[in-house]
């Protein structure tokens, strides 16, 4: 019965958090060991948060002994071509067709580059020992994920959570069965050609 499931238990470490601290920073502090769950949008991540249980806001992140959940707003970045590729506003002609970059950069979108800065740090912080993926099982939530990881030029272990579902037993039954992150390159793939073809 998924319904009655109950993860494991996970360990309450005391300590006092300084005065101006955040609770993530007093962890890093004690190099504690964290799963980071990035969600597609911040109303997931608290809908993950209040079903796992044990979590305490601190700023965009939800926080826990074992976890920290923080969230994309959609898409962080955008693919756009290099800049000596990149024909400039008023000077186009028949002429500049087709424009085919050798390669694509990764731009961040204006809007959302705090949020972006936030989920960076997070990722590359020392506590962090693994990151999940837990954006929309789809080609779009695959490739909002895998911007912003390898944007942080991150290496550490990556998961997926796969599910359709955001009652409370669909997650819990998504956490307790996370898959390898690698089983979905293919799907990042996919999405890149997407992006790619929709920049031509």
């Amino acid at each position: 019965d998924v319904q009655r499931r109950r993860m494991p238990p996970f360990i309450c470490f005391q300590f006092a958090v300084p005065a101006g601290s955040t609770i993530t920073a007093v962890m890093e502090m004690h190099r504690m060991s964290l799963s980071l769950v990035i969600a597609e949008k911040p109303s997931v991540a608290g809908d993950i948060a209040r079903a796992l249980g044990g979590f305490t806001r601190d700023g965009d992140f939800w926080v826990r002994d074992d976890m920290v959940i923080g969230s994309a707003v959609g898409h962080l970045l955008e693919i756009t071509a290099p800049e000596e590729f990149d024909v400039k506003r008023g000077r186009w002609t028949f002429k500049n067709l087709p424009v085919l970059p050798p390669y694509f950069d990764l731009k961040p979108i204006k809007k959302s580059e705090e949020k972006l800065k936030a989920l960076s740090k997070k990722i590359r912080s020392r506590a962090v020992t693994e990151v999940i993926n837990a954006c929309d099982a789809g080609r779009e939530g695959e490739l909002i994920f895998r911007t912003v990881y390898c944007l942080a030029g991150c290496q550490k272990p990556m998961k997926r959570l796969w599910i359709s579902s955001m009652e409370d037993s669909a997650i819990w039954e998504g956490f307790a069965h996370l898959r390898p992150g690698a089983d979905y390159d293919g799907l990042h793939q996919a999405a890149l050609c997407r992006a790619k073809a929709d920049w031509l």
